[in-house]
């Protein structure tokens, strides 16, 4: 399968989407976050491309690690309004290296792989000092704290007990400290009934999404269940309590 580019050429599918038509006032870093937790849901994502260069400007690219998830991000967000923007969405031209090389920000595939490795290691070291003082690292600090009582789930995952009882307002928890309410926000108005995002500032990690009725409430739910913001942190998603 092939798409026909602005200019009659086809552009073969890959793994790599070319998106543009992006509002350029939004900061590059908060960009680059948001797209990553808009696309993620299709698929690992490999990497997210935008650059300050005024040629690249309203422009980026998302390498995924298959091409399927690619071609569905591309069926399915084809005009999404991003930053009140509608994105336009194809397969990339060029690979996402050449892309990097021509823009100096290219590193070989070997160091990425250590430097990732190396990253891990930290981590691991990190979680292990904590499980030696009694904290799960998954919920320490100011990651999903919220004063419930926790009981183990299956998988590892922590969750309160007693759950709310279904509503219209689904509480979350284990974001990453860096999440935005816009992030957010593009995730679960993709779901119908939407009304708003609320995060509580004094509490990083969390977040209140509200719907019209507790049916759409339940239909993100299970659909954004366990969604990863980023390779750390799962969502766990529950009924507010009220």
């Amino acid at each position: 399968m092939a798409e026909v580019n602005s200019t009659g050429n086809e552009v073969p599918s890959n793994m790599t989407i070319y998106i543009n038509n992006l509002n350029e006032k939004i900061k590059l870093e908060e960009l680059k976050k948001s797209l990553n937790a808009v696309f993620s849901q299709f698929g690992k994502i490999l990497e997210v491309l935008a650059f300050k260069t005024l040629k690249h400007k309203g422009q980026a690219w998302v390498v995924f690690e298959e091409v399927s998830s690619a071609t569905n991000s591309i069926r399915q967000m084809q005009g999404f309004p991003f930053y009140d923007k509608p994105m336009r969405i194809q397969y990339a031209k060029t690979k996402s290296d050449i892309i990097a090389k021509s823009d100096g920000t290219f590193v070989p595939r070997e160091k990425r792989k250590r430097h990732g490795e190396k990253g891990r290691k930290k981590k691991e070291q990190h979680d292990t000092n904590q499980a030696g003082m009694g904290l799960n690292p998954a919920f320490s600090g100011a990651y999903g704290a919220t004063g419930h009582s926790q009981v183990p789930y299956p998988g590892g995952v922590m969750v309160p007990e007693a759950p709310a009882p279904p509503n219209s307002i689904l509480f979350i928890q284990n974001l990453p400290q860096e999440t935005t309410p816009t992030m957010l926000q593009m995730l679960f108005c993709q779901y119908p009934g939407f009304k708003e995002v609320r995060m509580v500032e004094a509490k990083p990690g969390i977040a209140f999404v509200e719907y019209g009725d507790e049916v759409q409430s339940t239909v993100a739910m299970q659909a954004l269940q366990g969604f990863k913001m980023n390779p750390q942190n799962s969502m766990l998603i529950t009924y507010a309590k009220k």
